[in-house]
């Protein structure tokens, strides 16, 4: 049911977004320097994490620049060379190719690079210089998907585009933007062991800037609720709007997608229905439980040994390991894992809900069927955190055993043993609220039950101070959620007998009650 307002625009979750189409903040106002890079006649990198509006951002400008009149300029995807398998000359060839096709869709015909049918080229390099010769304008590319591209085939283009920049605008694209997932240091990461070395110099060291675009601001997500109100007349309250960009910190996918969640698939595209706290509360866990492909992707990457070292330290609040490097904090940034502030923590809410819930998902399943909530349910429908905790000593008195021998994600393992317990029962009526950073020293949890909150702290006993610490720690979380009881679980890593380990006892501390679990 609608309003009976015919609506075509909608929130965009895949591909280009077109004004037409889909609501979107002007992808022009993302970025102001690039114009100026442009004009510069300057070569740059541009890049961010998957599905941040990239390639709506370069369609828009290209369009605007050819519109204006002064430059000829092509977006163009890589994309279709990125086969591990195709050698040098066949990638050179499908790039050209990709190149030409591009072009009959973007360009005029007078401003289209020769078509490569029937005829020969010897390297992408001679493409564009008989191109750039051809053409009384300067040309500018754009080209998208770059770190597709593989070994020696992404060496080659690297150093093709490098050797033409001395002799642009004339006979060489006057600008380039290479435009991918990570930084044009990280190439030097894509060439396998045994491969031809980059050595210690760049293949593409003619580079004068590399862009980030950013994830949308607060005013900009406000922009984009709001141009769903202007059409449909459904409001998009401010504490509504709030919400949303708390839970994303702006990143354009999750943005739309959390939206879509809301308008179309909970309240069915009836507009004259309220969009409520509760309807995004709800939208955020159906987003997570589905597992888009963004989603997917993501967690793909913690597979990755830099990737999964990172994250586990994050976990357990630990300082980094002495084996991480600046350039594998900015790998898992461009990635956008993790913030581009300190100290390093996940880029958002949702991301730090399903990371840990899909690191889990091995341990949920081997959880006993009879571990579920109505068991750890009051007659009232109160939650029983006593129980639930004494419940999971037993749990991990009899399983950490084996499963923290053999469990991929070993260093964060205790922590994600308890998460993945909680999740279990918790994923009917509740929720699970987590904040962690690196350096730190702990996780901190916090449990919503219906009405009811409870505050977990779960910290590794590393020495003598873990536990005074945890109390004092505690205690300014109870202070800033308003709350007088919480509780400290305190993994033990020393061979010790479980009599000594396990424990369950409440401690007063001004106040407040800390409740100590020992594991």
């Amino acid at each position: 049911m609608t309003t009976g307002k015919t609506v075509r625009k909608t929130f965009n979750t895949s591909g280009l977004c077109f004004p037409g189409d889909h609501y979107m903040v002007n992808p022009l106002n993302r970025m102001h320097e690039v114009e100026q890079l442009i004009e510069q006649k300057l070569y740059f990198t541009l890049h961010a994490p998957r599905q941040t509006g990239k390639t709506t951002y370069l369609h828009a400008l290209a369009r605007k620049l050819n519109a204006e009149g002064k430059y000829i300029a092509l977006v163009v995807s890589f994309e279709r060379a990125g086969v591990g398998s195709m050698p040098l000359d066949r990638a050179n060839e499908v790039i050209i190719h990709s190149i030409f096709e591009a072009a009959c869709d973007q360009l005029a015909q007078l401003h289209r690079p020769k078509n490569p049918t029937n005829k020969q080229f010897l390297d992408l390099k001679q493409y564009l210089r008989i191109w750039a010769k051809s053409q009384t304008k300067p040309i500018v590319l754009f080209i998208d998907e770059i770190d597709s591209l593989l070994d020696d085939v992404l060496i080659s283009i690297l150093r093709q585009l490098r050797d033409g920049y001395q002799s642009r605008p004339k006979y060489f694209p006057s600008s380039v933007a290479l435009i991918g997932l990570r930084d044009v240091r990280e190439y030097k990461a894509k060439i396998r062991e045994g491969a031809a070395s980059l050595g210690t110099a760049s293949p593409f060291n003619v580079k004068a800037e590399s862009l980030l675009l950013k994830n949308f601001s607060r005013e900009e997500v406000s922009e984009l609720l709001e141009q769903h109100t202007a059409e449909t007349g459904q409001v998009f309250t401010n504490e509504v709007k709030e919400e949303i960009f708390c839970l994303t910190d702006g990143q354009p996918w999750l943005t739309n997608a959390l939206a879509r969640q809301v308008v179309s698939k909970i309240l069915g595209d009836d507009y004259s229905k309220a969009i409520t706290l509760d309807v995004v509360k709800e939208a955020k866990s159906q987003l997570i439980l589905r597992r888009d492909t963004h989603l997917d992707s993501l967690v793909d990457k913690l597979r990755e040994d830099r990737v999964r070292k990172i994250v586990q330290a994050i976990i357990n609040g630990d300082n980094l390991p002495v084996d991480i490097f600046d350039d594998d904090i900015l790998y898992v940034r461009d990635l956008g894992i993790v913030g581009q502030t300190d100290p390093l923590q996940f880029a958002n809410p949702i991301y730090a809900e399903i990371i840990p819930r899909i690191m889990t998902s091995s341990i949920q399943s081997s959880i006993p069927l009879e571990i579920r909530t109505p068991w750890f349910v009051n007659p009232d429908g109160s939650l029983n955190m006593e129980k639930l905790l004494k419940e999971f000593q037993l749990f991990y008195r009899r399983n950490s055993g084996a499963w923290l021998g053999r469990y991929e994600y070993r260093e964060s393992a205790q922590h994600l043993l308890l998460m993945a317990f909680l999740q279990r029962v918790i994923n009917s009526g509740g929720e699970i609220v987590r904040e962690m950073a690196v350096g730190n020293g702990r996780i901190d949890l916090l449990v919503k039950f219906g009405r009811q909150e409870f505050a977990l702290e779960l910290k590794i006993n590393r020495d003598e101070y873990t536990i005074e610490d945890g109390k004092e720690q505690l205690g300014r979380y109870l202070d800033r959620l308003g709350l007088k009881e919480g509780y400290l679980v305190i993994f033990d890593p020393a061979e010790k007998s479980w009599t000594e380990k396990l424990y369950y006892n409440q401690v007063p501390m001004g106040d407040k009650t800390i409740i100590m679990v020992g594991l």
